[in-house]
């Protein structure tokens, strides 16, 4: 599957380079896992504007600013030109994704968010781990067998 994940990424950088369009698509654009990151921070700015006027600039703002930093990792990743920097790129993301899983949590802890608004996320959050793990993964097995 990552090796599939990996010519998929190729295909969509190829298809862009020879688009004669004015609209062209940068190559994050046309990842699903980065429509899914997109997703997953709208959900959560909406659900952080439910927590107490005093957090929403301390938890609130750092729970922000990690699930934006998912995508713009995801994006700088992708305007890399080394195989090992796209990598380095996603796993920045990832990381940044389980920072903002951790302080949801917190948030959940101190009932600024319901358990259900918590588990809500939960599957979303689960299933862009997963792909962002398939796409380092794809790259790895791309450098792998180019070395």
């Amino acid at each position: 599957m990552s090796n599939k994940l990996y010519q998929q990424n190729m295909t969509n950088m190829k298809n862009l380079e020879t688009k004669q369009s004015e609209t062209r698509n940068f190559s994050f654009e046309n990842l699903e896992v980065y429509s899914k990151i997109r997703n997953l921070i709208i959900n959560i700015y909406q659900l952080q504007k439910k927590f107490p006027k005093e957090e929403r600039y301390g938890l609130g703002d750092q729970i922000r600013r990690a699930a934006v930093s998912v995508s713009a990792n995801l994006a700088e990743g992708s305007g890399r030109n080394s195989i090992k920097e796209k990598i380095h790129f996603v796993e920045i993301s990832y990381g940044s994704l389980m920072e903002a899983f951790c302080e949801l949590q917190v948030a959940c802890d101190l009932e600024y968010i319901t358990t259900e608004q918590f588990n809500a996320l939960r599957p979303q959050i689960t299933d862009i781990a997963k792909m962002l793990s398939g796409l380092r993964n794809a790259f790895q097995s791309h450098l792998n067998n180019n070395q």
